[in-house]
């Protein structure tokens, strides 16, 4: 996956999340729990999608319990050991998980990356995105890594990212405190503007991840 088809899908779904009602906003881990469920229409354990987004069992049990608690998704106890968990997507669960996708397409302007493409294809995408967490501030390192423009600004990252402005605000004042970002004054522009660039750790640090990014591989559905 190329890191800016990545960037593209992210930014339209922090948008969708926006304009979602806060009772039925889910997070985009939980949005690609769906789109693993759907594409497998098969039950899969808690304890497989646990090693697929890399997160502990109490962090799985408190996303799958938010999905279960909107009918997105049912779960059954294993038969031999209650705490072999399967969760499969429920009919509301796939129509949901269709609209997502859709509001998260007409959200990807066009010329960017995936802006002509179908609601099946951005469910593959975020599947496949899903096994890499990314706060806030990482995508924020990932927005300056993969940006050339040399006077990045607070608005330009919440345009780039689909972020609030506090959001990214408090991201970059973190990042600043642990040494992966600078911020400098731009000549002749308002005292309240400030160009924020990577340091060489921040630099680093993104590479990582976009190291990570460019190694998903977007899957097929399974054959019927």
């Amino acid at each position: 996956m190329e890191l800016r088809e990545y960037m593209s899908v992210r930014r339209a779904y922090n948008l969708v999340r926006q304009e979602t009602e806060s009772s039925y906003r889910l997070t985009f881990e939980e949005f690609a729990i769906l789109c693993r469920l759907d594409m497998a229409n098969a039950p899969i354990k808690t304890s497989d999608i646990a090693d697929y987004q890399g997160a502990l069992r109490p962090t799985m049990t408190h996303r799958t319990n938010h999905l279960a608690s909107l009918g997105y998704i049912d779960r059954d106890e294993g038969t031999i050991d209650r705490r072999n968990i399967v969760c499969v997507i429920s009919e509301d669960g796939h129509e949901y998980v269709m609209e997502l996708a859709n509001r998260t397409r007409s959200k990807i302007p066009a010329g960017q990356p995936l802006a002509r493409t179908s609601c099946d294809r951005i469910c593959k995408y975020v599947d496949a995105m899903g096994s890499v967490y990314c706060t806030a501030g990482e995508l924020v390192l990932l927005a300056l890594y993969s940006d050339a423009n040399d006077q990045c600004t607070i608005t330009h990252l919440v345009d780039r990212l689909g972020l609030l402005q506090p959001t990214v605000s408090m991201s970059v004042s973190s990042l600043s405190e642990k040494g992966l970002v600078v911020r400098s004054r731009i000549e002749g522009v308002s005292s309240r503007s400030l160009s924020i660039g990577l340091t060489q750790e921040g630099h680093d640090d993104a590479k990582v991840i976009a190291d990570k990014i460019a190694a998903l591989v977007v899957r097929r559905r399974p054959r019927s």
